[in-house]
């Protein structure tokens, strides 16, 4: 029986840079936006009242994540396309679908906490004046719902998915498997009730990325001193 690591797999050894880059600026951005959104939009006790929003720092942070959110879904898109190409024909067909199905709804999970997000400063009459309790309250949990509640366990999924595409594919370290696993349980039962806890997943994908990355440099020097 041929060795699966000398057909398909080996090519997913050979995902370009751009693939780890695309990874690279996703993680960075959403960790970002994650971070900005926590600032901006307090969850819980200390986010009850609205009065707060009428500051203008929070309001900036707020925009700014809103602004990051699109273009993290874009690289996070390329990133799993790009990845999934280079696994090729050797991918299991339902995990690949798992895969994908959960990176999708991801980021459509994304974009509506964004969207709700955005609707709490739409909604704020007349300008500058905090929002309506109702309104902020109602905002402030969609938007959070969305994205911890539902989205990081789109994301759980995805990387233990991809970490076991990668452990049977033989194109990732043990230790890289283990960490996507302990990333895929963070997200699945500590991140709905420990805050900043979501912020997991894009270190676990800058990681995976960064190793994306010295492995591609590697073949790459590997190469060129053959030929």
């Amino acid at each position: 029986m041929a060795d699966v690591r000398s057909g398909p797999a080996q090519r997913a050894l050979e995902t370009p840079r751009a693939a780890g880059l695309a990874g690279v600026l996703f993680a960075l951005l959403l960790a970002a936006a994650i971070i900005l959104i926590r600032l901006g939009i307090p969850q819980g006790a200390g986010g009850v009242t609205s009065e707060g929003f009428t500051d203008s720092t929070r309001r900036s942070a707020v925009l700014a994540a809103l602004a990051l959110v699109p273009f993290a879904g874009i690289f996070f898109l390329w990133f799993v396309g790009v990845v999934r190409a280079h696994v090729g024909a050797a991918e299991d067909k339902f995990l690949a679908t798992v895969l994908l199905g959960s990176g999708l709804v991801f980021v459509a999970s994304m974009f509506g906490a964004a969207a709700a997000a955005g609707a709490v400063l739409a909604t704020t009459h007349p300008a500058g004046a905090a929002p309506p309790l109702e309104t902020w309250d109602f905002g402030r949990h969609f938007a959070y719902t969305l994205m911890i509640g539902y989205g990081m366990r789109m994301a759980a999924v995805f990387a233990c998915s991809l970490s076991v595409i990668g452990h049977r594919l033989g194109v990732l370290p043990r230790w890289l498997t283990l960490f996507g696993f302990l990333c895929a349980l963070t997200l699945l039962f500590v991140a709905p009730n420990v805050p900043w806890a979501e912020l997991v997943f894009p270190g676990w994908s800058l990681v995976l990325s960064a190793y994306i990355l010295v492995v591609s440099g590697r073949r790459r020097a590997g190469t060129a001193a053959a030929s």
